[in-house]
């Protein structure tokens, strides 16, 4: 019987291991035939049980975007937004300190980071990049295990009736490994609650042990599987609810520790409850997918969805639908959330997901342009009553939808041109180039996801050049690590001959104009022109001017006109690439642009040939073009606001800025106070949230003369010149009478800038060192990198008051007092590491600073005080003598020292060596030689030679010493101990 037990629980944790076996065909899962539960009455069932029944309190779902957790790009589970009660970090004053008991449905989103799902959806009938999970937790020990796992089968057998026969439970194994028994009060709860033994199966640590972390809270817990079987074959299991019982606390050194208070924490998710409950065969034939998958039918010049899989996929049209709704689902409830489509972190992992929705609707299903957006009243409808946040941004997101689609449409259908050029230049076993995948890639020029990139030529059997890939990517990396740093002259350059012969040809300077040319649409987004141009001069690596260009060669480009920025005033160099009109399915990125006498030189590879007067198109990243667009309006907002902290004389000592971030350098007597810091980024906060129109225009030289307020730095202007001015036309901003220039910014300058301010979203300075005596250097982040800065900042201003509280409250014992200690020292460190205010930061070091000292000082009282109690203890067992071995019971080595020192000065002219066992075999050592043994005998040989006997390693001087080791025979350490000293002596 147990050898079988064993086998079907081998089967069974397969099976549990695997992606959820849902079956081929559909199946009742209930032998009585009600009406299958709408996935609304199911979620609403959850809630109103907990809450009426037990007394829960309802919380919303917090946001899919984390709130003050740059560990997480989205909210992944349940527990997210109740990770301070677990850290014990949560504010005191807040509400969420007062919750014991709490249910609610959480928005999740699992895509992108240490947790995606993204590759895998539509390839199987089960993973969603996002899901709805229903949880119910109780903190601070309001209730446990008993009630946890009485009201969960209370709510899965008597509310939603599902039989108790196919329901499986699994409880923690235990892990001798860490010294954890099994969790058998779990196993006896489900024996008591009826569940047959057969069907209570104990897993290990990997399956039946939860931890946030790699340190942290955690615990063992208990699952409550779903048998799709049905009592038909072998049993087909799949995870239906997770019960996680917090009790332990993950140690920096991997040991685990008791919490002082236990919690309950649950999650079960929605999409598989209601596929059981409804006998779907899949997640995507519940109601919460029917609605969709009728709509892209209905939308689309494709066949009816029939929940294929696999090589049965033909032309992966089921892999399209599943994807489609899946996404489309996803999109709405992060831009409802506030997270947009972007360039990095989060935006980007959306902006990869809305691509490759893109590219499955219109190339599998065939769908007409503009579909995607039409889906987005489908998802509002479905999901809408439970979070009106979709309701509320509907028409946003159909708008952005739509026009991401569009201008993804066309990259897509150029990228599919060049997918097939370079295909049919490839040998049979020839990888994919990674320099042509990195051109198409949402690194390169035109935004295709590598993931999708990958999908498109798997579906033509072929392999991308990883490995190639990697070392692009690698370089792009230490690229972007440049940017922050001054731009320095670099890669290819006009010399003065190169400059004289162009001047003596009587070649214009390049009309770089176009790089104005770009406007805004009525959503708010921006649409920015192409431009024409004439190929009038190739340069070759060297310098050499050259009539033509081969494959593969790097090169510099002097064209008639542009519509790149060219690397000046601070900001970074547009990139792109352009194609040779008439031969749009070559492209040929353009990395960087740069002025040499009036003259722009693009650098470019080539990747076919490219002669003098050629015609060829410009296309600027748009992206990347915009993230400088943003940081530069922002650098002027914020030299602005620097004088009016600092004082009208404030200037300005130089800036450097790209999508990342910016860098501002000013002039100040002192360093700026938090007070000056908070008032700056106010300031533009202030002129970001009136959404002010940005005005530019060129203007004569002299206009600009004697304009009160009027900024310009220590460089030669063209004339004439371009004024940007925010909030204020430029006539009224010039006018002397006005004095408008004195009451906003206003400056020389010839960069590209935003048409109104409100896209900035937002400006943090988030470092700030003295450069030099006199000039300050300042980091600042915007949008949506500054809106996480402000979170992190203010989580960590919650966790400095709960650590604040804590102390006022004072500490019992060592253990208590030596957390506190510990916590307070990670909070210094995340402090001072943080992506956040600097202002913040500043206030709360100079708190930490003040509540350390404070710890660190209640912690040695106690410390002293627990050592004086342990040094009678062992007097009275050691009265005289020339020697004192023994163990004693300690926390730490910290009062291991205390009680040897105490000892020795009690008991003059001997010498003691102690010995505390610890959790997992660890022993801790300390110990101490009267001075008049030395230097015969020394603390230090005696630690080592106890601590090496352990397997560990030991250190001090000759009169005091510590170590640390692991053994499960102390006698045996006690006796190499007391040989060694008497030998010695």
């Amino acid at each position: 019987m147990a050898v079988s037990m064993a086998a079907a629980a081998g089967r069974l944790r397969r099976a549990i291991r695997r992606s959820p076996p849902w079956g081929s065909s559909s199946r009742r899962p209930f032998s009585s035939e009600p009406p299958p539960a709408q996935a609304t009455i199911v979620r609403d069932a959850f809630l109103n049980f907990f809450r009426d029944r037990h007394g829960h309190r309802l919380v919303p779902s917090a946001s899919v975007r984390p709130r003050g957790d740059p560990s997480l790009l989205f909210v992944n589970a349940g527990m997210n937004q109740f990770k301070p009660i677990f850290l014990g970090t949560v504010n005191p004053r807040s509400e969420m300190a007062g919750f014991r008991r709490v249910a609610n449905s959480q928005k999740c989103v699992r895509a992108g980071g240490r947790h995606s799902d993204l590759e895998d959806v539509g390839r199987d009938l089960s993973h969603h990049t996002f899901f709805e999970m229903l949880g119910n937790w109780a903190f601070g020990g309001e209730y446990f295990k008993e009630e946890a796992c009485s009201m969960a089968w209370e709510l899965l057998t008597q509310v939603y009736g599902i039989p108790q026969d196919r329901l499986w439970v699994s409880y923690f194994g235990g892990d001798p490994k860490a010294g954890l028994d099994p969790d058998l009060e779990s196993r006896d709860i489900w024996l008591r609650l009826g569940v047959p033994a057969s069907h209570v199966l104990s897993f290990g640590p990997q399956e039946n042990f939860w931890e946030m972390g790699d340190t942290g809270p955690c615990g063992p817990c208990t699952e409550i599987h779903y048998d799709l079987a049905g009592r038909v074959g072998a049993p087909q299991l799949v995870e239906l609810w997770n019960l996680v019982f917090i009790q332990h606390n993950r140690e920096a050194d991997g040991s685990l520790q008791p919490l002082p208070q236990r919690h309950v924490d649950t999650g079960m998710g929605l999409e598989r409850l209601v596929a059981v409950l409804q006998g779907a065969r899949s997640t995507y034939d519940t109601d919460l997918f029917s609605p969709l998958l009728s709509a892209i039918h209905q939308g689309c010049r494709a066949p009816p969805y029939l929940g294929r899989v696999g090589a049965a996929d033909e032309g992966r049209t089921d892999m399209a639908y599943r994807v489609v709704a899946d996404h489309i689902r996803t999109l709405s409830v992060c831009i409802a959330d506030g997270v947009y489509p972007g360039m990095s972190g989060a935006p980007l992992v959306l902006r990869r997901i809305l691509r490759r929705a893109v590219r499955f609707s219109t190339e599998v299903l065939r769908a007409p342009p503009g579909f995607l957006g039409s889906l987005v009243p489908i998802v509002v409808e479905t999901l809408g009553d439970a979070y009106p946040e979709l309701q509320k941004n509907s028409a946003q997101i159909t708008n952005l939808v739509s026009e991401d689609e569009a201008a993804f449409l066309a990259s897509l259908q150029r990228g599919r041109r060049i997918i097939d050029r370079t295909l049919r230049r490839l040998g049979p076993s020839e990888l994919f180039p990674a320099e042509v995948a990195w051109s198409l890639s949402l690194s390169g020029n035109l935004g295709l996801p590598l993931d999708l990139l990958e999908l498109m030529l798997e579906e033509k059997g072929v392999q991308l050049d990883s490995a190639g890939l990697a070392r692009l990517a690698q370089e792009e990396a230490q690229h972007g690590s440049r940017q922050a740093e001054p731009i320095q002259k670099q890669g290819l350059q006009l010399n003065v001959h190169a400059l004289g012969e162009l001047q003596r040809r009587g070649v214009p300077p390049t009309d770089d104009s176009p790089k104005y040319s770009y406007s805004l649409r009525p959503s708010g987004g921006y649409e920015f022109s192409t431009c024409e141009a004439q190929v009038l001069q190739l340069y070759a690596e060297d310098g050499t001017a050259v009539a033509s260009v081969g494959k593969g060669q790097r090169c510099g480009l002097l064209l008639d006109k542009t519509n790149f920025y060219a690397e000046q005033g601070g900001q970074a160099s547009d990139r792109g690439y352009l194609v040779r009109v008439g031969q749009e399915d070559v492209l040929f990125p353009v990395a960087r642009a740069q002025v040499c006498g009036g003259f722009i030189l693009h650098e470019a590879v080539a990747p076919e040939g490219l002669k003098v007067g050629d015609q060829v198109q410009l296309h600027v990243d748009e992206a990347w073009r915009l993230g400088c667009m943003e940081k530069h309006t922002a650098t002027h907002l914020l030299s602005w606001a620097l004088r009016q902290a600092l004082g009208p004389g404030t200037e300005q000592r130089g800036s450097c800025l790209s999508p990342e971030q910016l860098r501002f350098d000013v002039a100040t007597q002192a360093p700026l106070t938090p007070e000056q810091l908070r008032a700056v980024e106010g300031t533009v906060q202030d002129a970001v949230g009136q959404d002010e129109p940005v005005y530019m225009e060129d203007v004569a030289l002299a206009c600009t003369a004697r304009v009160p307020g009027l900024r310009s730095l220590d460089e030669v202007y063209p004339d004439p010149v371009r004024v940007v001015s925010v909030g204020v036309p430029v006539a009224r901003a010039l006018d002397p009478a006005s004095r408008a220039a004195l009451q906003t910014s206003v400056e020389l300058c010839c960069g590209t800038h935003l048409l109104r301010t409100g896209a900035i979203g937002d400006l943090v300075i988030v470092a700030e060192r003295q450069l030099t005596k006199g000039t300050t250097r300042l980091l600042a982040v915007t949008g949506e990198q500054a809106q996480q800065a402000r979170e992190v900042g203010q989580s960590l201003a919650q966790e400095v008051e709960a650590a604040t509280e804590r102390l006022s409250r004072g500490s019992q014992d060592v253990v208590a007092a030596q957390r506190l200690s510990k916590d307070m020292g990670r909070l210094i460190d995340a402090v001072d590491t943080a992506v956040m205010p600097q202002w913040q930061r500043r206030e709360l070091q100079a708190a930490l600073k003040v509540l350390q000292r404070r710890a660190n000082t209640a912690l040695r009282k106690l410390e002293l005080g627990q050592a004086t109690q342990k040094t009678q203890e062992l007097l009275q067992r050691h009265s005289q003598g020339p020697l004192i071995v023994d163990t004693v019971a300690a926390e730490s080595l910290s009062v291991l020292v205390k009680v040897v020192r105490q000892l020795c000065e009690r008991v003059p002219g001997t010498s003691v060596l102690l010995l505390s066992p610890q959790p997992l075999g660890r022993v801790l050592c300390a110990c101490q030689v009267t001075p008049s043994a030395t230097p015969a005998f020394t603390a230090e040989a005696w630690a080592l030679a106890v601590c090496s006997h352990m397997g560990g390693k030991a250190w001090g001087s000759q009169v005091v010493a510590q170590g640390t080791g692991t053994t499960a025979d102390l006698e045996a350490a006690l006796s190499t101990a007391r040989a060694y000293a008497l030998d010695q002596l």
